[in-house]
């Protein structure tokens, strides 16, 4: 008995051994019995082929790029289930697209739901797959070959190898920019290349660069399947070290080869720009993967990536205004216009980069947002980053595909498939609470709604639609009552609902206002833009006054823009004493938010304030999506003697509502500090009587990390399926 207990235990220890070596310690052995090395992926020129057994076939990569966020989860939480990841799949290869891509480990769901839904599938999909470079190694002092930048890439690029042919298991908390779980699925029959690395921070490659330029140890390269050319920089270099050393892991351990591509985006693209443009964008590094070149031992192929968008940084533009001459593009000038003559520099950018390139080239992000708040403009095509109904969503991302594929692009992947409530922008995170945005749907902050897919408030449906139809409203949602008028209020995560009832009104004669009390720092009991008094300070003024100058507007103390963005917009530091509004200061003022547009280059001035876009401007439409004329950006809708109103959050300076937190006085912290309301205050009038509106109480209570929230393809998935199944847009 002693005998077999000493013999279990060996084996039991001898296991546990091997399945540690083996599975988290990626321990191999060569496969020298292997004569030729496997691959279903090849590159000829521009194009990519793909062997389906009956020798290769020309692939355009149509692909949606999956994050992995869903509604009250950090993305590092990878907490999509396979359930879910079955169900999106189909969604996604019934649109139309035949790639999925994924930018580094998911959780062990991801794999299995992808291999149970491919396997015995005679039309799969395929998954381009990435690997992750942490952005705080990327904004840190470290350069790309320090161990925290080039090792741990290296070694995340292994176990990315071993992870889609099912040898691999990461515990939790292994990489905070990975899944976990044990991969036992090969996946990798379908999968058909690697986008290694990230948007490349400018100021990491130049440093990079400018640290090793004169030290020949990291001025080239040359392994046995990768290697540097005489003009390649210290950056590129060691981007040709990791491509070499992924690609004989695999060839080694698991005989088999496949597409190999470099991330990149503008600011790092390999063009000289003029003077003007570069300094104001600050473009001051390159990443150049024609300097990267493959041996004959590299049987499939190398194609170049790309995340380009339409409205940043729309170098072209700029370039345009102070230089006729684009050969030093590839393009001439006439190629910054359309068939039809409209300026399209997106599309000349794309062609530029096209025939730049000796190989492939995939335009792997593009896109634009539902989000209703916006940060920059496309001049030109409006395909704006931002403020795009669902409808113009799905027009912007086919008029996208339509110039990839006329500059000759080998395919692209659009971004994203779905909503992350998690993201943040740059031109609102200063106004929210960033540790806390996965809890709440921010719809001013345009990044999280990239998505084909919307996650809308609600189990089942939202608690209200801004569509005409009150049936959702009960007496019991009244909160103040105005002689012959009255306002109801209800919320969720994501909007503030207002029900704005008055008796024979005449919508295109008359005028409500609302007015709102949040914070107990501020506000006014007058209105000197209308002539109204309130009996508490109010902070925000809604206006309902017809189809095209509805809006709602905050107290001048209370503006957020003026309380991070004077200097850029007004050009004056708002905490001069001279500069600081009254506490009771009557004056209201529209809701703006700063846009990242090159102002300065377009008015040749460099003391030139900062563009701006009226976000308080409120949208008239029907805001049901089941409705025929679902417009996804409206606002208010009447019907009758009815209005229904729906204002986000952060119009009305929440920095996180789950927990009922507004912005404090920015004057008493010289910028955003958060206090936490348990009410606020609504009032309504016609602002024909001369007394003091009355406001009262809603009651306010935080959901904390408890959301709610159900999936809805949005109007651009079938706008987008309809034109990739049939070649046509669908009438929507």
């Amino acid at each position: 008995m002693k005998k077999f207990i000493v013999a279990v235990s060996v084996i039991v220890a001898a296991y546990i051994l091997f399945d540690f070596a083996y599975y988290q310690m990626g321990w191999y052995l060569p496969v020298p019995w292997q004569k030729e090395v496997e691959t279903f992926m090849s590159v000829s020129e521009d194009k990519i082929y793909m062997d389906t057994g009956d020798g290769p076939e020309e692939f355009e990569i149509r692909g949606v790029n999956m994050g992995s966020g869903i509604p009250g989860k950090w993305s590092t939480e990878f907490a999509i289930d396979k359930e879910t990841y079955l169900r999106w799949f189909k969604y996604i290869q019934e649109m139309g697209a035949n790639t999925i891509r994924i930018y580094t480990i998911q959780s062990d769901d991801f794999y299995n739901a992808f291999y149970e839904y491919n396997e015995g599938n005679e039309n799969p999909l395929y998954l381009i797959h990435g690997v992750w470079v942490s952005d705080y190694v990327q904004n840190s002092h470290k350069d790309a070959y320090d161990k925290d930048f080039k090792g741990t890439f290296e070694e995340s690029c292994r176990t990315m190898v071993d992870v889609i042919h099912g040898k691999r298991t990461l515990r939790v908390g292994y990489s905070n920019n990975m899944g976990s779980g044990k991969y036992r699925n090969d996946i990798s029959q379908w999968v058909i290349g690697y986008i290694l690395g990230v948007e490349w921070e400018d100021i990491t490659v130049s440093y990079t660069d400018e640290k090793y330029k004169d030290d020949n140890r990291y001025n080239s390269y040359s392994g046995k399947y990768m290697f540097t050319t005489v003009d390649a920089s210290p950056f590129e270099a060691m981007l040709a070290e990791a491509g070499d050393k992924i690609i004989e892991y695999e060839t080694e351990r698991y005989g088999q080869q496949r597409l190999i591509a470099f991330s990149n985006w503008p600011t790092t693209d390999p063009f000289d720009y003029t003077e003007d443009v570069a300094e104001f964008f600050m473009k001051c590094a390159k990443v150049d993967v024609e300097h990267i070149r493959t041996t004959d031992e590299f049987v499939s192929g190398q194609f170049a990536s790309y995340h380009v968008y339409p409205y940043y940084p729309d170098y072209f533009e700029y370039v345009d205004i102070y230089d006729e001459d684009f050969s030093a593009y590839g393009i001439q000038r006439e190629d910054l216009y359309d068939e039809d003559g409209q300026k399209n520099t997106y599309g000349a950018y794309l062609k530029a980069l096209k025939k730049y390139h000796t190989m492939p080239v995939v335009i792997s992000e593009f896109g634009v947002s539902t989000g209703r708040g916006m940060a920059q403009r496309d001049a030109n095509t409006g395909r704006n980053q931002g403020n795009m109904s669902e409808y113009n969503q799905g027009q912007a991302v086919i008029d996208c595909w339509k110039d990839l594929k006329s500059a000759g692009c080998a395919g692209g992947c659009v971004f994203s498939w779905q909503d992350e409530w998690f993201k943040r922008t740059w031109n609102t995170m200063y106004a929210i609470n960033l540790k806390r945005t996965p809890f709440w749907s921010d719809y001013q902050t345009n990044e999280q709604y990239f998505g084909l897919l919307a996650f809308d408030p609600g189990k089942e449906q939202s608690v209200c639609y801004v569509d005409g139809d009150v049936s959702e409203w009960s007496a019991e949602d009244i909160v103040a009552v105005n002689g012959d008028m009255s306002v109801s209020a209800k919320y969720d995560e994501k909007f503030v609902y207002l029900l704005v009832n008055k008796k024979d009104f005449r919508f295109s004669e008359e005028t409500l206002y609302i007015p709102v009390d949040t914070t107990p720092k501020s506000g006014s009991d007058y209105c000197q833009n209308y002539d109204l008094m309130f009996d508490r300070a109010a902070d925000f003024l809604i206006t309902i006054n017809g189809k095209n100058e509805s809006r709602i507007q905050v107290q001048e103390r209370y503006e957020a823009l003026r309380s991070t963005y004077s200097q850029n917009v007004y050009q004056y530091d708002t905490y001069e004493k001279a500069n600081i509004p009254d506490k009771d200061s009557p004056k209201f003022v529209n809701i703006d938010m700063i846009l990242q547009t090159a102002t300065a280059l377009q008015q040749n001035d460099n003391t030139a304030p900062a563009e701006t876009f009226e976000t308080g401007k409120l949208t008239c439409g029907n805001g049901n999506p089941s409705s025929e004329d679902f417009n996804s950006l409206a606002d208010f809708m009447v019907n009758g003697d009815n209005v229904e109103i729906r204002i986000p959050w952060q119009l009305l300076n929440f920095a996180d509502p789950s927990e009922m937190k507004i912005h404090d006085d920015y004057y008493e912290h010289y910028g955003v500090e958060h206090i936490e309301i348990e009410e606020m205050y609504l009032g309504v009038t016609d602002g024909s009587g001369k007394e003091r509106t009355e406001l009262k109480p809603l009651v306010l209570e935080g959901w904390d990390g408890n959301v709610t929230y159900h999936e809805r393809l949005k109007k651009s998935y079938y706008i987008i399926k309809g034109y990739w199944t049939k070649g046509e847009q669908r009438k929507q």
